[in-house]
């Protein structure tokens, strides 16, 4: 069992998960597709897809690039399109709901802090005002093949979620409980595996996808990562990734997948007055 110091890396993480894990497969669905994303902000990007890399190209011309991906999906139609994006001297996680049958998406753009930022204490940033955590994430909307019009994208932030306890089976030696105590934040704990015994309370986000389907987004603050998951309550499933730096040199980047077999453990009812 770890002990409160025993905090590690993205990569060691990754390196815990691997075995055995219960990840969803790596689709070839997108390949030969090309997807046209309208942004709610104005931005107009094409994705084209091909088997094991996506292009993309702003209308505008202020984003250009392809990388490799993956892509998988949860419940028919909705696809998770992760990859990370290489511009300007910027390492960004790049994460996209594809929601197919309803021509809309959501974009989870997220990036790590600078090596500086993580030297900064927890107090510091309080008494500064600044968030605790600085990894930085946000979140934008759009529509597919359509121009951008008010109402398009039904995904929206909700409290539906706030008051369940949740355990997550990510592999036969990996296990998780999520708290989720309020529209801001979560409690996690690690119950078996590389963190057992280590817990904490994160900064978190909550759309709502679909009927039971949810996006849930933390931000952790000891270690600098990002979380992303699709949570099917009618499947106990959640399907996603994690992103942070590999190792403690911030030379390199670990952006892995995570998939789970979930339920409710329950949930917690406050009295009203």
């Amino acid at each position: 069992m770890s002990n409160s110091s025993d905090w590690i890396t993205v990569g060691a993480l990754a390196e815990g998960f691997a075995p055995e894990a219960f990840i969803l497969p790596n689709l070839a669905d997108l390949a030969g597709q090309t997807f046209t994303l309208h942004f709610a902000n104005g931005w107009r990007i094409e994705h084209r897809f091909e088997q094991e890399r996506l292009a993309w190209h702003a209308a505008d011309g202020h984003s250009s690039g392809s990388a490799a991906y993956r892509a998988s999906s949860i419940r028919p139609g909705l696809y998770l399109v992760d990859f990370i994006k290489h511009e300007a001297g910027q390492s960004w996680s790049i994460s996209l709901v594809l929601d197919t049958p309803n021509a809309s998406f959501t974009a989870v753009i997220g990036r790590m802090p600078e090596p500086a930022e993580t030297h900064e204490g927890l107090y510091h940033r309080a008494l500064a005002g600044k968030p605790l955590t600085s990894v930085q994430v946000d979140f934008l909307h759009g529509s597919l093949d359509r121009p951008w019009q008010d109402g398009h994208c039904l995904h929206a932030p909700t409290d539906e979620l706030v008051g369940l306890r949740n355990h997550y089976r990510y592999s036969p030696s990996e296990v998780y409980e999520h708290i989720y105590l309020n529209p801001r934040f979560y409690a996690w704990q690690c119950l078996e595996g590389v963190e057992k015994g280590l817990c904490d309370t994160d900064r978190c986000h909550y759309y709502k996808i679909a009927e039971q389907l949810y996006l849930f987004v933390w931000q952790e603050k000891i270690v600098p990562t990002l979380g992303l998951v699709l949570i099917d309550l009618q499947q106990h499933r959640s399907d996603g990734k994690i992103f942070g730096y590999a190792g403690a040199s911030f030379d390199a980047l670990s952006n892995f997948p995570i998939s789970s077999y979930c339920q409710v453990l329950n949930r917690t009812e406050y009295p009203r007055d």
